[in-house]
């Protein structure tokens, strides 16, 4: 991955957290690493949803040349004059964006792309931002979000036969449903570098505390560090990059599918002060309609649903409506003197 210069952006406020306060810890080594070649993946896989919410994925199948075009594809698209970048239109909430995230007043140092990720979205925002030659960006988002989709789908299938759950697709085929691909969501992220910061015991948040409201999130990056994950205890973990893997983040819908067995994630990104970080994401999402509750199979005798069941049309409102760092998950906890769904 080329090492993108820094970019126009808005005037940001400065946003620290003093790196003693945060309790970041230094021991990287103990985020799981799931090897689709080892025969007990599926095990290890459950314990790292319970655990941690997250984990890396190693021999996963995705080509290196699809990942090797989506990089070049952001690497030409971030390294666009800022008003060719604006041509994808102001993030709301699609589109390009930098320093806003999303209409709550949430910021962060960062430039960013977000599209849905069915193919007649790809290719209208490919025509607005590569006039000359909008297959180039379209073909390379296109195969990585089918690639990354079916990795996505594989490790929720996995997870479903080691739990013993039926139908197998329990999870994956809230992904696999066509209409999905109008609500899952596919962004590119450029974090410039901060020299300001090298010698400050402060880091500059790039992107917030949050956790993703979907089922899954796949994550990959070029080799610049940056992204910190939340334990169980509050102590942030700093994320060793490695661009020939992917990172995995529970979402908030698959928490609610388990009744709380699986822990949405908490995360966030903090910039670098010399390098650029350029990362690629997908969400994967129900459809608009899609029921999201507590599987009836996980529950044991007696157990009491942690949360109510919504649509996800339902969940992505309360989403918009917050702010990032809001923990969603508490508006739709359970009573539990109501009856059962």
């Amino acid at each position: 991955m080329v090492v993108l210069s820094i970019p126009v952006l808005d005037p940001l406020p400065i946003i620290k957290t003093h790196k003693a306060i945060s309790k970041t810890s230094s021991y990287t080594d103990i985020i799981p690493v799931i090897d689709l070649l080892d025969p007990r993946c599926g095990n290890h896989l459950v314990r790292a949803c319970e655990e941690f919410g997250f984990f890396k994925v190693v021999n996963h199948g995705v080509s290196f040349d699809i990942i090797s075009r989506i990089e070049g594809v952001a690497a030409k698209f971030f390294s666009l004059p800022l008003s060719d970048k604006e041509r994808a239109g102001p993030a709301n909430p699609y589109g390009y964006g930098n320093r806003r995230i999303g209409p709550n007043g949430d910021v962060g140092w960062l430039e960013y792309l977000l599209s849905q990720t069915d193919p007649g979205s790809i290719s209208q925002i490919s025509k607005s931002i590569s006039r000359d030659n909008p297959n180039f960006f379209c073909v390379a988002v296109n195969d990585y979000v089918s690639a990354v989709r079916k990795l996505a789908c594989e490790l929720l299938d996995l997870l479903a036969k080691e739990m013993g759950i039926e139908p197998r697709n329990a999870f994956s085929g809230f992904l696999r449903d066509e209409k999905s691909e109008k609500e899952s969501v596919f962004r590119m992220n450029h974090y410039p570098p901060c020299p300001e910061l090298q010698s400050s015991s402060y880091n500059l948040i790039g992107f917030g505390e949050h956790s993703d409201p979907q089922i899954f999130s796949v994550l990959r990056s070029n080799s610049t560090s940056g992204l910190q994950i939340c334990l169980k205890d509050g102590i942030w973990v700093a994320v060793p990059s490695d661009p020939h893997s992917f990172y995995i983040n529970v979402g908030d819908s698959l928490e609610v599918l388990t009744n709380g067995k699986f822990r949405s994630v908490r995360h966030r990104v903090v910039a670098n002060s010399q390098k650029s970080r350029v990362s690629m994401v997908y969400f994967g999402s129900p459809s608009l309609s899609a029921r999201v509750a507590p599987l009836a199979c996980l529950l044991k005798e007696g157990e009491k649903r942690k949360y109510k069941g919504f649509t996800w049309s339902e969940y992505k409102k309360a989403a918009y409506a917050s702010r990032l760092a809001d923990n969603r998950l508490d508006l739709f906890k359970a009573d539990n003197n109501e009856e059962r769904e």
